[in-house]
C-alpha cells in the first residue's frame, strides 16, 4: 500500500510524503524534496558571471572573470554534494529499529540505524527558530544507566523539515508499529 501527499516543509516549499508499508511492523516514510531548478542555477550563475565581467571591465584584470568561473562551479559542486537533498527516509521496523536514511542531489547517501532496544519512543517536539515555533519528528534514545531516563534525542527529517500535518501522519504510524513491537 502506498500513499502519497503534496505538502510544504516549515518554509512553504513544495515536499511529498510517500509512506510504504510492508507489512503492520514494517513501513518506509520517504520525504522528497524538489531537484535542483535549472532556473536558479542559471540565474546565480549569470549573476555571479555578469559581476565578474563588470569588475573585469573596470580593472581590466583577467584573473577576475577566471576566479568567478571556479569559484561558481566549486559552490555548485559543494551545494550539491554536502548541501542539497533530495529525500529523507525513515524505515521503520517493529522487531528490528529504524533506519535513517539522507540522500544528497550528487547520489551520496548516508544512513544510520538505532536498534529498538536502544529507542525509548518516538515524539514530535517544538522548537523556537527564527522568531517562530516549528515541530519535529525525534527518537528518545534510551539512557542506559537510568531506564526512565533519555540520553540523547535524534532530529527526524532534519533537511526537509515538513509542516505539523506530515509529521502526525508519520508519527501516528510509527507509534503503531512500536506498541505492536512492545
Amino acid at each position: 500500500m502506498a500513499e502519497q501527499n503534496e505538502l510544504t516543509d516549515i518554509n512553504g516549499r513544495p515536499i511529498s510524503l510517500d509512506c510504504q508499508t510492508y507489512s503492520p511492523f514494517c513501513r518506509e516514510f520517504t520525504v522528497s524534496s524538489p531537484k535542483v531548478s535549472l532556473c536558479k542555477v542559471t540565474v546565480c550563475t549569470c549573476s555571479v558571471w555578469l559581476f565578474a565581467y563588470a569588475v573585469f571591465f573596470v580593472t581590466e584584470n583577467t584573473a577576475v572573470l577566471s576566479s568567478a568561473i571556479i569559484v561558481t562551479l566549486v559552490g555548485m559542486m559543494l551545494h550539491i554534494h554536502l548541501v542539497k537533498v533530495d529525500r529523507e527516509t525513515l524505515l521503520v521496523i517493529g522487531s528490528l529499529g529504524v533506519q535513517l536514511s539522507t540522500s544528497y542531489a550528487s547520489g551520496r547517501e548516508s544512513t544510520t540505524f538505532i536498534e529498538m532496544g536502544r529507542i525509548k519512543d518516538i515524539v514530535i517536539n517544538e522548537a523556537v527558530y527564527m522568531q517562530s515555533i516549528i515541530y519535529y519528528l525525534c527518537i528518545l534514545i534510551k539512557d542506559s544507566a537510568d531506564p526512565n531516563g533519555v540520553s540523547s534525542v535524534v532530529p527526524l527529517f532534519q533537511s526537509s523539515k515538513p509542516r505539523l500535518n506530515c509529521l502526525v501522519q508519520v508519527y501516528k504510524s510509527c507509534q503503531e508499529i512500536i506498541a505492536q513491537a512492545q
